[in-house]
This record gives structure tokens, sequence and C-alpha cells, in this order.
């Protein structure tokens, strides 16, 4: 292929087209966009991304990332300390408190259990779970686990992990959207919906 610039502006726009959503074409508009607003993005969003290389931190407790550690939710007084939601990545941990449902803490286990990648319990955050409920503050595990295969598998190899100990065990209900049209839904959906049905 064709070099179109410098070896700086092409290492900007290959290391653009590893982010996610990102392809070769988006990473040479969005390198492109970053450039002609030099002072005003690309400046500001090397320093930025120099400062988070110095600072952002995974936290030892529950492996949010943060500036801290441990991070603001678990140093957050307000939260409810017996309650923990389990979730698979940050992005899901964000994506809970964006929706500001609950006021509780939080547990990354890093993934899912998928052996075929080579990805078992010693990969995942899950000894670190098991030691945070063994201390009996908490009352509550909600799995948040995504509704795949790996996610179902994750679930259940935990519940059979947390059987004894003298914690509550719950998942999130799987089923119809808010605002879902069920023309609209595939089966699977539409299955677990009508076996998580509940009185009206």
């Amino acid at each position: 292929m064709k070099r179109i610039a410098g070896p700086e502006i092409e290492r900007l726009i290959q290391l653009l087209a590893k982010l996610p959503g990102l392809g070769p074409r988006s990473a040479r508009r969005a390198a492109l966009h970053l450039i002609k607003k030099k002072e005003q993005l690309l400046a500001p969003l090397a320093a930025a991304m120099g400062e988070a290389v110095d600072k952002v931190r995974v936290c030892s407790t529950c492996g949010n990332v943060d500036t801290a550690d441990p991070c603001m939710i678990c140093t957050d007084p307000r939260r409810d300390p017996a309650t923990v939601i389990v979730v698979e990545d940050v992005s899901d941990l964000w994506a809970l408190e964006r929706a500001g449902a609950m006021n509780a803490r939080f547990h990354v286990l890093g993934g899912t259990l998928s052996p075929l990648d080579g990805i078992g319990p010693d990969q995942l955050n899950i000894r670190s779970l098991i030691e945070r409920l063994s201390g009996g503050e908490v009352g509550e595990v909600i799995l948040a686990v995504n509704a795949t295969v790996e996610g179902q598998t994750t679930a259940h190899y935990l519940t059979d992990q947390l059987a004894g100990l003298d914690v509550k065990v719950t998942r999130l209900a799987h089923g119809v959207p808010v605002g879902g049209e069920l023309d609209y839904l595939d089966e699977g959906t539409l299955a677990a919906a009508l076996k998580s049905r509940t009185a009206f």
C-alpha cells in the first residue's frame, strides 16, 4: 500500500485503527480531524493520554479503573456495602452506573469463562471476589453478566463457588426490554421472558 504521509501520521492512523469501532478508513478521518484541530484537540488529547498513563490504576478491591486505589466507588460511604454487583468488564460497571438504578458496590471479573479461548477461573478476578464475600459484610451478590453462553456459564460457576457462603445470589432479569415490541425480538429473548415471567 502506498504511503500518504510521514511516519508519525501513519503511526497515529495505525494506533487509532486499533480502537474499537474504528477501521482504517475511520482512523484516517479521525487522524486528519485531529491534525486539522491540532491546538484545540490533538495537543489536549495527547496531554490527557499522558496523564492517564501516569495516574490510572486498577482498583485492588473491585477491579474498576480510577486514579485512586481503592477507587471512588469502593470508598464512597453512601454506597450499600451489603450489595455487590458482579460484572464482566469495567464498561458494564459504567453502563450500570449511568442507569443509576442501584447504589451498590461492584466487582469486575475481567471477562468470562471461555475454555476454548483458554480463559479459566484463574484468569478472572474470582478468587478476590470469594475473599471479599468471606468477610460477612455482603448479604447479596447480583450477577450482572451478559446473556451469552460464556456469561451464563460464568454465572453458573460463580453460583456454585458461592454456595458455601451465607450470601443471597441473584441475577439480572432477562427478557423483553422496556419499550420493546414482541414482533422485533428474537426467539431466545422471548423464551427467556416467558420463563422469567412475574405476577402482574
